[in-house]
């Protein structure tokens, strides 16, 4: 008996490290306008950010089909397997509903699905420690106690270069994202205990940004015996000029770790946002 390892599109895994890892990665719907993709599979990070900045509708982004679930579940039951399902944020999107269902239609008890209560590069020191402890040879008990354990410790603080995207989802007004620009606020978020996204702070410029998440990082320190990751969204340069302000406040966490963030969240945060993603 083996313990399958699943997670969803939204932690921006590349399929090399998803065959690395050994794990089942379903994924989510992209749509623009009539056309729909599977993202990472039919659409890549760099496609999707192409069609973002040259459309005028905002796409939308969809839960992955149960049948997804449904299948590895069925498969898992049929090989007298466990599961342990690792997903995005139930408050982002209903992709843990779904995986509910499809666990209830498998009539199957070994399936363990677990709310990350984050998303993107956030999800993956779960999905990380769960195929650690699996090669180990722990027990699923073991490991979920673990997941648990570690899940309220994980931190995502991310600066937006533009509020276009979050006023076309209908997160702003036009106006308020107007005065925004007219200003050039930079909004800093996180997610919460219960897995929300919300607005931490609001800086005038991009250099101010890159303060507020330092002095945070001062504050919360990272637990560096993880790894930690610079995350960006289509653009490097943000993150690279946070990297440099750390570097200026003596903080120096080695050779940076910079991943690209996805579909799921950049349909909604846009272009040109850094941040970074660590285990306190």
């Amino acid at each position: 008996m083996a313990i399958r390892i699943i997670t969803d599109s939204a932690a921006d895994y590349s399929a090399q490290e998803i065959q690395k890892r050994n794990i089942t990665c379903i994924p989510m719907t992209i749509t623009f306008g009539d056309e729909s993709f599977l993202d990472m599979e039919e659409l890549s990070k760099e496609e999707f950010y192409e069609r973002l900045v040259s459309e005028k509708e905002l796409p939308k982004t969809s839960q992955p089909a149960i049948t997804g679930f449904l299948d590895c579940f069925e498969e898992a039951k049929a090989s007298g397997d466990t599961v342990i399902a690792i997903l995005i944020s139930k408050t982002l999107s209903g992709t843990i509903q779904g995986a509910m269902l499809a666990k209830n239609m498998a009539e199957y008890d070994n399936i363990y699905i677990m709310d990350s209560k984050i998303a993107t590069l956030g999800m993956r020191f779960m999905v990380d420690c769960a195929v650690r402890m699996r090669d180990q040879g722990c027990s699923a008990e073991e490991i979920v106690k673990a997941l648990e354990e570690l899940r309220p410790r994980i931190r995502l603080y991310a600066g937006l270069d533009t509020l276009e995207y979050l006023q076309k989802g209908g997160r702003l007004s036009r106006a308020e994202a107007g005065i925004a620009k007219m200003v050039n606020l930079k909004p800093i978020i996180a997610f919460d205990p219960e897995g929300n996204l919300e607005v931490c702070g609001k800086q005038i410029g991009m250099r101010h940004a890159y303060k507020q998440v330092a002095a945070i990082l001062e504050e919360h320190r990272p637990d560096e015996t993880y790894p930690i990751y610079f995350i960006y969204s289509m653009d490097k340069k943000n993150c690279a000029g946070f990297i440099k302000a750390l570097e200026k406040k003596g903080i120096d966490y080695g050779t940076p770790k910079l991943r690209g963030i996805g579909a799921t969240i950049g349909t909604h945060i846009g272009p040109g946002a850094f941040g970074i993603v660590y285990v306190e």
